[in-house]
This record gives structure tokens, sequence and C-alpha cells, in this order.
């Protein structure tokens, strides 16, 4: 059952989204670094509240996290358009 899965877990609440472009992202990984890497990598392009700490669930293999993510704030482009565009066509 997915409720066994996710028991430290708070349900996502509607004001958790209120506006377009805001996500809440549950990591799920082998261990801190795996899930701090994917949250460091998120944050360096959108504004993101990020997590200090990773939550594990008694009887479950790794941990998690969650974190909030707004995609209105866009903090780095990572590579061009043209270029995505131009790779895509060779």
């Amino acid at each position: 059952m997915l409720e066994d899965v996710l028991t430290d877990m708070d349900p996502i609440q509607e004001t958790h989204l209120f506006e377009p472009g805001l996500l809440v992202v549950d990591v799920a990984g082998l261990d801190d670094d795996a899930v701090f890497a994917f949250q460091e990598t998120i944050a360096r392009t959108w504004g993101t509240s990020i997590a200090d700490r990773t939550t594990r669930d008694v009887g479950q293999p790794g941990v998690r996290l969650r974190l909030y993510v707004d995609l209105r704030q866009v903090l780095a482009q990572t590579s061009s358009p043209e270029r995505v565009l131009a790779a895509g066509t060779q």
C-alpha cells in the first residue's frame, strides 16, 4: 500500500499550490548525498525552499525529503534554447 511507504510525509495541502508554477516535490533516494544532490540541482535553476534534513521510514530502505519549487523564479538558464534546438536537429 502506498500509505505504508510514505508514512513520514505530510499530505500536500492546497495552500502549497495556490498559484500556477508552484511545485511540491517529494524525493526518495538511497542516501542523504543522493537526495541533497538532486535538491541542489533543482535549487540552482529555480527558486526553491530547501530542506536541511531527510526522513526515514521504519522498515523501508533509503531516505526522503520534501522541497517546494517556484518555477516562476528562474535563477539560471542551463543552456540556450538555440543550442538545444540545434543539437536536436543534427
